[in-house]
């Protein structure tokens, strides 16, 4: 589901809101978490799951055309992990 999918569906299901209100309250729940993670905090979303940031260490990588080794630097990257809630809908039977 893209964003936009995202916002096409809100709007569909609550048609007391304005297409561009619920545009707005999704981009702005969005940012809030970019905001947070950038900042390096933890943003936890109950039964859906919670997002943090990881540090991966610098390393020596492969360049998969040549083979040449390549120097990856070290940097943070965006991590998710399931809620329960969300994990036991998606093995429900």
């Amino acid at each position: 589901m893209t964003k936009s999918e995202l916002i096409l569906r809100l709007a569909e299901a609550n048609p007391h809101l304005f297409h561009r209100d619920v545009e707005r309250i999704v981009t702005t729940i969005f940012d809030e978490i970019s905001e947070a993670l950038a900042r390096g905090d933890r943003v936890e979303l109950r039964g859906f799951g919670a997002f943090s940031v990881k540090q991966r260490d610098a390393r020596t990588g492969r360049n998969p055309r040549t083979g040449e080794s390549v120097a990856v630097i070290d940097k943070i990257v965006p991590f998710f992990k399931t809620g329960k809630l969300l994990r036991e809908r998606l093995n429900a039977d």
